[in-house]
Protein backbone atom coordinates (compact mmCIF):
# COMPACT_ATOMS: atom_id res chain seq x y z
CA UNK A 1 0.00 0.00 0.00
CA UNK A 2 1.20 3.70 -0.49
CA UNK A 3 0.56 7.20 0.14
CA UNK A 4 0.54 8.68 -3.99
CA UNK A 5 1.84 12.68 -4.28
CA UNK A 6 1.63 14.33 -7.09
CA UNK A 7 4.41 17.07 -7.17
CA UNK A 8 4.12 19.49 -9.11
CA UNK A 9 3.43 17.34 -12.17
CA UNK A 10 2.22 18.12 -15.88
CA UNK A 11 2.38 16.73 -18.93
CA UNK A 12 2.30 17.47 -22.67
CA UNK A 13 2.16 15.08 -26.08
CA UNK A 14 3.64 18.00 -27.93
CA UNK A 15 7.71 18.65 -27.86
CA UNK A 16 7.87 21.81 -26.84
CA UNK A 17 4.91 23.59 -25.19
CA UNK A 18 4.65 26.46 -25.17
CA UNK A 19 1.50 27.70 -22.60
CA UNK A 20 -0.98 26.04 -20.91
CA UNK A 21 -3.52 25.10 -23.08
CA UNK A 22 -0.55 23.05 -24.47
CA UNK A 23 -0.72 20.53 -21.44
CA UNK A 24 -3.27 17.60 -21.39
CA UNK A 25 -2.45 17.24 -18.08
CA UNK A 26 -2.47 21.21 -15.89
CA UNK A 27 -0.07 21.17 -13.24
CA UNK A 28 -1.39 19.28 -10.01
CA UNK A 29 -0.53 18.75 -6.04
CA UNK A 30 -2.13 16.40 -4.43
CA UNK A 31 -1.38 13.56 -1.55
CA UNK A 32 -3.46 10.81 -2.03
CA UNK A 33 -3.93 8.99 0.95
CA UNK A 34 -2.65 4.88 1.50
CA UNK A 35 -4.83 2.56 1.58
CA UNK A 36 -7.92 4.92 -0.16
CA UNK A 37 -10.12 3.98 -2.60
CA UNK A 38 -10.42 6.78 -5.20
CA UNK A 39 -12.30 7.01 -8.88
CA UNK A 40 -10.91 9.65 -11.27
CA UNK A 41 -14.08 10.61 -13.47
CA UNK A 42 -14.08 12.90 -16.25
CA UNK A 43 -15.46 12.77 -19.49
CA UNK A 44 -13.34 11.71 -22.49
CA UNK A 45 -10.60 13.43 -22.70
CA UNK A 46 -9.92 15.35 -19.95
CA UNK A 47 -6.69 14.03 -18.46
CA UNK A 48 -7.69 10.61 -16.66
CA UNK A 49 -6.06 8.44 -18.49
CA UNK A 50 -2.97 10.08 -18.80
CA UNK A 51 -2.71 10.51 -14.85
CA UNK A 52 -2.75 6.41 -14.66
CA UNK A 53 -0.64 5.87 -17.24
CA UNK A 54 1.68 8.31 -15.34
CA UNK A 55 1.19 6.89 -11.88
CA UNK A 56 2.01 3.46 -13.01
CA UNK A 57 4.82 4.29 -15.19
CA UNK A 58 3.75 3.56 -18.52
CA UNK A 59 4.49 7.41 -19.47
CA UNK A 60 6.76 9.98 -17.90
CA UNK A 61 5.49 13.24 -17.12
CA UNK A 62 6.48 16.36 -19.30
CA UNK A 63 7.55 17.76 -15.39
CA UNK A 64 6.95 17.49 -11.83
CA UNK A 65 7.27 13.95 -9.77
CA UNK A 66 5.34 10.96 -8.50
CA UNK A 67 6.02 10.10 -4.85
CA UNK A 68 5.20 6.59 -3.11
CA UNK A 69 5.41 7.18 0.17
CA UNK A 70 7.75 9.87 -0.24
CA UNK A 71 10.16 7.81 -2.50
CA UNK A 72 10.36 9.26 -6.02
CA UNK A 73 9.72 6.99 -8.66
CA UNK A 74 9.19 9.34 -11.76
CA UNK A 75 11.69 7.45 -13.76
CA UNK A 76 11.11 4.18 -11.82
CA UNK A 77 9.88 1.27 -14.27
CA UNK A 78 6.48 -0.19 -13.70
CA UNK A 79 7.85 -3.73 -12.37
CA UNK A 80 9.78 -1.35 -9.85
CA UNK A 81 6.42 0.62 -8.82
CA UNK A 82 4.73 -3.03 -7.14
CA UNK A 83 1.98 -1.84 -8.50
CA UNK A 84 -1.16 -3.75 -10.69
CA UNK A 85 -2.90 -2.42 -13.50
CA UNK A 86 -6.48 -3.58 -15.30
CA UNK A 87 -6.88 -2.12 -18.45
CA UNK A 88 -10.30 -0.96 -20.57
CA UNK A 89 -9.65 -4.34 -22.91
CA UNK A 90 -9.06 -7.85 -21.42
CA UNK A 91 -5.30 -8.96 -21.53
CA UNK A 92 -5.13 -12.53 -20.90
CA UNK A 93 -3.16 -15.11 -22.13
CA UNK A 94 -5.10 -17.07 -24.34
CA UNK A 95 -2.86 -20.49 -24.51
CA UNK A 96 -3.47 -20.53 -20.30
CA UNK A 97 -6.27 -21.82 -18.15
CA UNK A 98 -8.19 -19.49 -16.02
CA UNK A 99 -6.49 -21.36 -13.26
CA UNK A 100 -2.42 -20.42 -14.71
CA UNK A 101 -3.72 -16.86 -15.86
CA UNK A 102 -4.84 -15.98 -12.03
CA UNK A 103 -1.72 -18.03 -10.66
CA UNK A 104 0.31 -15.83 -13.30
CA UNK A 105 1.67 -13.23 -11.31
CA UNK A 106 2.01 -15.42 -7.78
CA UNK A 107 4.35 -17.63 -9.60
CA UNK A 108 6.70 -14.94 -11.10
CA UNK A 109 6.83 -13.92 -7.83
CA UNK A 110 8.28 -16.94 -6.48
CA UNK A 111 5.26 -18.05 -4.23
CA UNK A 112 4.54 -21.65 -2.99
CA UNK A 113 1.75 -23.53 -5.10
CA UNK A 114 0.20 -23.88 -1.47
CA UNK A 115 -0.21 -19.99 -1.23
CA UNK A 116 -1.24 -19.45 -4.80
CA UNK A 117 -3.93 -22.46 -5.16
CA UNK A 118 -5.60 -20.26 -2.06
CA UNK A 119 -5.58 -16.63 -3.52
CA UNK A 120 -6.20 -18.73 -6.94
CA UNK A 121 -9.47 -20.16 -5.52
CA UNK A 122 -10.27 -17.06 -3.38
CA UNK A 123 -10.18 -15.04 -6.28
CA UNK A 124 -12.06 -17.18 -8.75
CA UNK A 125 -15.17 -17.37 -5.94
CA UNK A 126 -15.02 -13.68 -6.01
CA UNK A 127 -15.21 -13.32 -9.59
CA UNK A 128 -17.77 -16.36 -10.32
CA UNK A 129 -15.43 -18.41 -12.05
CA UNK A 130 -14.62 -21.62 -9.58
CA UNK A 131 -16.15 -23.52 -12.50
CA UNK A 132 -13.91 -22.56 -15.05
CA UNK A 133 -10.59 -22.55 -13.89
CA UNK A 134 -9.59 -25.56 -15.65
CA UNK A 135 -10.57 -24.35 -19.02
CA UNK A 136 -8.33 -22.32 -21.70
CA UNK A 137 -9.07 -18.10 -21.36
CA UNK A 138 -9.30 -19.12 -25.62
CA UNK A 139 -13.04 -20.09 -25.70
CA UNK A 140 -14.07 -17.22 -23.46
CA UNK A 141 -15.99 -14.34 -23.75
CA UNK A 142 -14.99 -10.71 -23.45
CA UNK A 143 -16.15 -9.89 -19.99
CA UNK A 144 -15.40 -13.69 -18.88
CA UNK A 145 -11.83 -12.71 -20.07
CA UNK A 146 -12.02 -9.10 -18.52
CA UNK A 147 -13.28 -10.81 -15.51
CA UNK A 148 -9.99 -12.61 -15.68
CA UNK A 149 -7.57 -9.27 -16.09
CA UNK A 150 -9.59 -8.02 -12.81
CA UNK A 151 -8.74 -11.20 -11.02
CA UNK A 152 -5.51 -11.18 -12.08
CA UNK A 153 -4.86 -7.57 -11.12
CA UNK A 154 -6.54 -8.63 -7.80
CA UNK A 155 -4.42 -11.69 -6.57
CA UNK A 156 -1.52 -10.26 -5.01
CA UNK A 157 -1.86 -9.01 -1.89
CA UNK A 158 1.35 -6.79 -1.17
CA UNK A 159 1.14 -4.45 -4.14
CA UNK A 160 1.78 -0.58 -3.90
CA UNK A 161 -1.96 0.74 -5.68
CA UNK A 162 -4.56 -1.01 -7.94
CA UNK A 163 -4.96 0.79 -11.00
CA UNK A 164 -8.79 0.52 -13.05
CA UNK A 165 -8.58 2.02 -16.57
CA UNK A 166 -12.25 1.74 -17.09
CA UNK A 167 -12.20 -2.08 -17.11
CA UNK A 168 -15.76 -2.67 -16.78
CA UNK A 169 -16.57 -1.69 -20.35
CA UNK A 170 -16.81 -4.80 -21.80
CA UNK A 171 -18.98 -6.57 -18.31
CA UNK A 172 -22.22 -6.84 -19.01
CA UNK A 173 -24.70 -4.41 -16.63
CA UNK A 174 -25.74 -7.07 -13.50
CA UNK A 175 -22.26 -8.25 -13.25
CA UNK A 176 -20.68 -5.09 -13.28
CA UNK A 177 -22.67 -4.29 -10.11
CA UNK A 178 -21.41 -7.18 -8.41
CA UNK A 179 -18.32 -6.69 -9.40
CA UNK A 180 -17.79 -2.74 -8.28
CA UNK A 181 -19.38 -4.40 -4.62
CA UNK A 182 -16.53 -6.86 -4.68
CA UNK A 183 -13.95 -4.63 -5.40
CA UNK A 184 -15.27 -3.14 -2.60
CA UNK A 185 -15.29 -5.82 -0.20
CA UNK A 186 -11.60 -6.17 -1.15
CA UNK A 187 -10.56 -2.85 -0.28
CA UNK A 188 -12.15 -2.96 3.21
CA UNK A 189 -10.34 -6.70 3.66
CA UNK A 190 -6.90 -5.62 2.54
CA UNK A 191 -6.73 -1.91 2.41
CA UNK A 192 -4.79 -1.44 -0.98
CA UNK A 193 -4.82 1.86 -2.33
CA UNK A 194 -7.03 2.08 -5.22
CA UNK A 195 -8.05 4.45 -8.04
CA UNK A 196 -10.95 3.48 -10.37
CA UNK A 197 -10.89 5.22 -14.07
CA UNK A 198 -14.29 6.08 -15.07
CA UNK A 199 -16.78 8.36 -17.14
CA UNK A 200 -19.54 6.66 -15.67
CA UNK A 201 -20.58 8.94 -12.54
CA UNK A 202 -23.08 5.73 -11.04
CA UNK A 203 -19.57 3.80 -11.14
CA UNK A 204 -17.23 6.75 -9.00
CA UNK A 205 -19.79 7.28 -6.56
CA UNK A 206 -20.62 3.48 -6.08
CA UNK A 207 -16.90 2.20 -5.89
CA UNK A 208 -14.90 5.23 -4.15
CA UNK A 209 -13.99 6.55 -0.44
CA UNK A 210 -13.35 9.80 -2.69
CA UNK A 211 -13.86 10.52 -6.12
CA UNK A 212 -11.46 13.02 -7.90
CA UNK A 213 -13.44 15.01 -10.78
CA UNK A 214 -11.54 15.97 -13.84
CA UNK A 215 -12.24 18.43 -16.43
CA UNK A 216 -9.82 19.70 -19.07
CA UNK A 217 -6.67 18.35 -17.95
CA UNK A 218 -7.33 19.53 -13.80
CA UNK A 219 -8.41 18.43 -10.85
CA UNK A 220 -11.37 20.60 -10.14
CA UNK A 221 -12.56 18.35 -6.94
CA UNK A 222 -12.37 15.87 -4.33
CA UNK A 223 -14.65 14.97 -2.21
CA UNK A 224 -16.90 12.39 -0.69
CA UNK A 225 -20.42 11.89 -3.24
CA UNK A 226 -21.76 13.60 -0.48
CA UNK A 227 -19.43 16.90 -1.00
CA UNK A 228 -19.95 16.23 -4.43
CA UNK A 229 -24.01 16.29 -4.39
CA UNK A 230 -24.09 19.35 -1.66
CA UNK A 231 -21.25 22.08 -2.49
CA UNK A 232 -20.00 21.84 -6.09
CA UNK A 233 -16.36 23.70 -6.46
CA UNK A 234 -17.00 24.14 -10.21
CA UNK A 235 -19.60 24.38 -12.79
CA UNK A 236 -18.67 21.44 -14.13
CA UNK A 237 -18.95 19.15 -11.25
CA UNK A 238 -22.50 20.39 -10.76
CA UNK A 239 -23.35 19.65 -13.97
CA UNK A 240 -21.24 16.00 -14.46
CA UNK A 241 -22.98 14.56 -11.34
CA UNK A 242 -26.23 13.96 -10.81
CA UNK A 243 -28.96 13.17 -12.88
CA UNK A 244 -30.08 15.67 -14.06
CA UNK A 245 -27.28 17.79 -13.57
CA UNK A 246 -27.21 21.06 -11.52
CA UNK A 247 -29.27 24.22 -13.21
CA UNK A 248 -26.62 26.75 -13.76
CA UNK A 249 -28.25 30.55 -14.68
CA UNK A 250 -26.42 33.98 -15.33
CA UNK A 251 -26.81 36.15 -12.95
CA UNK A 252 -26.08 39.50 -10.77
CA UNK A 253 -25.45 39.12 -7.30
CA UNK A 254 -25.61 41.92 -4.72
CA UNK A 255 -25.19 40.87 -0.94
CA UNK A 256 -28.07 38.25 -0.35
CA UNK A 257 -29.68 38.41 -3.62
CA UNK A 258 -29.19 37.33 -7.28
CA UNK A 259 -31.22 38.84 -9.86
CA UNK A 260 -31.75 36.70 -12.74
CA UNK A 261 -33.49 38.08 -15.98
CA UNK A 262 -36.23 40.36 -14.30
CA UNK A 263 -36.95 38.19 -10.84
CA UNK A 264 -35.37 37.93 -7.34
CA UNK A 265 -34.00 35.00 -5.95
CA UNK A 266 -32.77 35.20 -2.16
CA UNK A 267 -29.81 33.18 -1.68
CA UNK A 268 -28.76 31.38 1.68
CA UNK A 269 -25.94 34.33 2.40
CA UNK A 270 -24.30 37.58 1.58
CA UNK A 271 -21.95 38.02 -1.14
CA UNK A 272 -19.76 40.77 -2.15
CA UNK A 273 -20.07 42.39 -5.59
CA UNK A 274 -18.69 40.73 -8.11
CA UNK A 275 -18.60 42.82 -11.15
CA UNK A 276 -16.51 41.94 -13.68
CA UNK A 277 -16.71 38.53 -13.48
CA UNK A 278 -18.66 35.67 -14.96
CA UNK A 279 -21.09 35.46 -12.14
CA UNK A 280 -23.55 32.27 -12.07
CA UNK A 281 -25.48 30.74 -9.82
CA UNK A 282 -26.33 26.72 -9.55
CA UNK A 283 -29.17 24.92 -8.00
CA UNK A 284 -29.52 21.30 -8.00
CA UNK A 285 -33.24 20.30 -9.81
CA UNK A 286 -33.60 18.23 -6.11
CA UNK A 287 -34.27 21.77 -4.82
CA UNK A 288 -36.23 23.63 -7.55
CA UNK A 289 -39.98 23.53 -7.08
CA UNK A 290 -42.91 24.54 -8.98
CA UNK A 291 -44.96 27.00 -8.38
CA UNK A 292 -48.32 29.18 -9.22
CA UNK A 293 -46.99 32.60 -7.42
CA UNK A 294 -43.73 32.68 -6.62
CA UNK A 295 -40.16 32.80 -8.35
CA UNK A 296 -38.67 32.59 -11.88
CA UNK A 297 -41.86 32.10 -15.19
CA UNK A 298 -41.13 29.19 -16.99
CA UNK A 299 -42.43 26.95 -19.63
CA UNK A 300 -42.84 23.53 -19.03
CA UNK A 301 -42.04 21.46 -22.28
CA UNK A 302 -42.53 18.00 -21.19
CA UNK A 303 -42.85 15.65 -17.77
CA UNK A 304 -40.95 12.48 -17.22
CA UNK A 305 -42.26 10.06 -15.11
CA UNK A 306 -39.09 7.47 -14.00
CA UNK A 307 -40.90 5.60 -11.61
CA UNK A 308 -39.55 6.97 -7.97
CA UNK A 309 -39.96 10.78 -8.77
CA UNK A 310 -40.89 12.76 -12.05
CA UNK A 311 -38.38 14.99 -14.18
CA UNK A 312 -40.20 18.50 -15.42
CA UNK A 313 -38.28 19.75 -17.90
CA UNK A 314 -38.78 23.88 -18.66
CA UNK A 315 -37.03 26.59 -20.21
CA UNK A 316 -36.61 30.28 -18.46
CA UNK A 317 -35.75 33.14 -21.27
CA UNK A 318 -33.91 30.00 -23.75
CA UNK A 319 -32.01 28.22 -20.73
CA UNK A 320 -33.20 24.60 -19.44
CA UNK A 321 -34.36 24.40 -16.13
CA UNK A 322 -34.92 20.96 -14.57
CA UNK A 323 -36.67 19.91 -11.42
CA UNK A 324 -37.63 17.33 -9.48
CA UNK A 325 -40.82 16.39 -8.10
CA UNK A 326 -42.41 13.75 -6.08
CA UNK A 327 -43.60 10.83 -7.98
CA UNK A 328 -47.49 11.76 -6.55
CA UNK A 329 -47.02 15.82 -7.00
CA UNK A 330 -49.90 16.92 -9.38
CA UNK A 331 -48.18 19.17 -12.04
CA UNK A 332 -50.85 22.09 -13.52
CA UNK A 333 -51.10 23.73 -16.29
CA UNK A 334 -51.07 26.90 -14.30
CA UNK A 335 -48.11 26.25 -12.06
CA UNK A 336 -45.60 28.58 -14.41
CA UNK A 337 -42.93 29.49 -11.78
CA UNK A 338 -39.97 27.89 -10.19
CA UNK A 339 -38.76 28.66 -6.83
CA UNK A 340 -35.42 27.88 -5.31
CA UNK A 341 -34.26 26.60 -1.53
CA UNK A 342 -31.61 29.51 -0.80
CA UNK A 343 -29.61 27.44 1.73
CA UNK A 344 -29.00 25.23 -1.85
CA UNK A 345 -28.21 27.64 -4.03
CA UNK A 346 -24.41 27.83 -4.96
CA UNK A 347 -22.86 30.88 -6.44
CA UNK A 348 -20.41 30.99 -9.19
CA UNK A 349 -17.48 33.20 -10.08
CA UNK A 350 -15.90 32.00 -13.43
CA UNK A 351 -17.30 28.97 -12.48
CA UNK A 352 -15.59 28.32 -9.31
CA UNK A 353 -17.69 28.34 -5.98
CA UNK A 354 -17.52 31.14 -3.72
CA UNK A 355 -18.53 31.11 -0.16
CA UNK A 356 -21.39 33.34 1.10
CA UNK A 357 -18.58 35.69 2.43
CA UNK A 358 -17.25 36.11 -0.88
CA UNK A 359 -14.06 34.22 -0.01
CA UNK A 360 -12.49 32.19 -3.35
CA UNK A 361 -13.77 28.28 -2.93
CA UNK A 362 -10.61 25.86 -1.81
CA UNK A 363 -11.53 24.69 -5.68
CA UNK A 364 -9.98 27.27 -7.45
CA UNK A 365 -6.63 26.24 -6.23
CA UNK A 366 -6.61 23.10 -7.39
Amino acid sequence: MAKITLDNLAHSYLANPANEADYALKELNHDWDDGAAYALLGSSGCGKSTLLNIISGLLQPSQGRILFNGQDVTHSPTAKRNIAQVFQFPVVYDTMTVHDNLAFPLRNRGRDEAYVAERVNNIARMIGMEDVLSKKARGLTADAKQKISLGRGMVREDVNALLFDEPLTVIDPHMKWELRTQLKSLHHEFGHTMIYVTHDQTEALTFADKVVVMYDGRVVQIGTPEELFERPEHTFVGYFIGSPGMNVLTADVQGTEARVGGSTIPLGGGYRSMQGSKVEIGVRPEFVKLSRTDGLPVSIQRVEDVGRHKIVRATFEGHEINIIANEDDVIGADMTRVSFDPAHVNVYVNDWRVAPDGSQSVGEAA
